[in-house]
């Protein structure tokens, strides 16, 4: 019976509020911190999925064009791809190399089948002279990526028939502007036979893999959540000291 009246304060209306709030809070801080682990789990695979294509040799990029091409399955590999310029480029803008804001140029390649492949051949000082492509026939090896699209809250392009610029790789809105049929992925280009001179755009650095800070988050809302569990104990033993009668 002492005990039952000593704690009997814990079923007060408000202090059932308190206690929900505190057990929501915890575990939804729980929650949180473990949404963060799978992230992490998810980072780690997709850096092991990059290095495990980037590794694999070089194959002609014929061998990948099926009818049922699924461009997630074969992004970030290597392929070869031999074929002419065309002189049309398009400005690919708002892009970071080695610390800096840089340009990249996009360049079609009609490739050796007839079909037209998209080559970023690399980085340009921002609002540089796009260097005109060789005039002459290349064997390209380059990284495959997939088309990009505009996600919710990015900016436009401006509505141009001609593009000339562009903020994203959309290989859907560039197609009309190189006609032919269009690859639906396009190409990082890694070497060039002819080599690029010193005039031609910068190769484009291998991307740097990374974690992320999803970790750290994840400790936050543990951490967080030990503190309002702890709260919680602190404010019932100071209400229990403050109801205990005086010596």
């Amino acid at each position: 019976m002492a005990a039952a009246s000593k704690f009997g304060f814990l079923l007060r209306p408000k202090w059932l509020g308190f206690h929900l709030l505190c057990a929501c809070a915890v575990v939804g801080m729980i929650f949180a911190g473990m949404w963060q682990l799978q992230r992490l789990d998810q980072r780690r695979d997709a850096n092991a999925e990059f290095i495990e294509r980037i590794e694999q040799a070089p194959v002609p990029l014929e061998s990948l064009l099926a009818e049922d091409l699924d461009p997630d399955a074969v992004a970030n590999r290597r392929v070869t791809a031999s074929g002419t310029y065309l002189p049309d480029q398009v400005v690919l803008f708002n892009r970071s190399q080695g610390g800096r804001a840089v340009d990249n140029v996009l360049t079609p390649l009609v490739i050796d089948d007839g079909r037209v492949l998209i080559v970023n051949r690399g980085a340009i000082p921002v609002e540089g002279q796009a260097p005109s492509p060789p005039a002459v026939a290349v064997t390209i090896e380059g990284r495959l990526r997939p088309s990009e699209v505009r996600q919710r809250g990015e900016l436009s392009d401006a509505d141009t028939e001609v593009i000339a610029q562009t903020r994203r790789v959309d290989l859907e809105r560039l197609a009309p502007q190189f006609g032919g049929d269009l690859v639906p992925l396009y190409v990082e280009l890694v070497s060039s036979e002819p080599a690029a001179g010193p005039a031609d755009p910068a190769l484009l650095d291998t991307p740097v893999l990374g974690e992320g800070n999803h970790l750290s988050y994840a400790f936050q809302w543990f951490i967080f959540s030990a503190c309002v569990a702890a709260g919680w104990v602190l404010a019932i033993r100071r209400s229990l000291r403050t109801r205990a009668p005086n010596p």
